[in-house]
């Protein structure tokens, strides 16, 4: 990276962990924080989320290990709840960059699009429905709801991203650094197991 994308990326990630923004508008936000205009070259997001890391070893390591264990622990109760639909923990949970900033995603394989949401409402839980980038170029459903983290002491968004369970396949192939975009809930009790 040239010293003008390092920069961007070092602000991005300063926005990441101070605010909970997504990759996407922490760039465009560095972006307009540095006076830069649009075609200013953007860091890909594996050069982003070594400046998370980066970002969070200088200014959270005493906060952070701590945060993100909670987090995971709530996502571990809220995949046994959700047992039947396959959850898989994705995002800066499971990546390991999490703040208690940070929502939790999960991403639910499901036979029948609407099961979780019957689940849901059969259990009185209120939630919010939106629309998500889905993994075949369309759009998918993603239920919102907000979790009381005891641990932490306040709420936690929850977003279920609802999936068909033929999606299931290939969900699980690591990337060219070899890790994985998601886990179920095997291999993030490996993760709390490993803290």
């Amino acid at each position: 990276m040239n010293p003008l994308t390092q920069e961007i990326a070092a602000t991005a990630a300063r926005l990441v962990v101070e605010e909970g923004l997504e990759y996407g508008p922490a760039k465009r936000r560095a972006i307009k924080q540095l006076g830069l205009g649009a075609r200013a070259e953007l860091p890909g997001n594996d050069a982003l989320e070594e400046a998370v890391f980066e970002y969070l070893s200088v200014f959270c390591a005493d906060t952070q290990p701590t945060e993100l264990r909670a987090l995971r622990e709530l996502a571990a109760l809220w995949m046994q709840r959700l047992a039947h639909f396959r959850p898989h923990l994705s995002g800066a949970v499971w990546r390991r960059t999490a703040t208690r900033l940070n929502d939790i995603h999960l991403q639910l394989y499901c036979d029948d699009s609407k099961s979780a949401e019957i689940q849901l409402l059969s259990k009185g839980v209120d939630y919010d429905v939106s629309s998500a980038p889905g993994p075949r170029g369309g759009t998918v459903d993603r239920l919102s709801l907000t979790v009381d983290c005891e641990a932490l002491g306040e709420p936690i968004g929850l977003h279920l991203t609802i999936l068909d369970a033929d999606d299931l396949r290939g969900a699980l192939k690591p990337d060219a650094r070899g890790r994985t975009e998601r886990g179920d809930l095997v291999a993030l009790r490996r993760l709390l197991a490993d803290t």
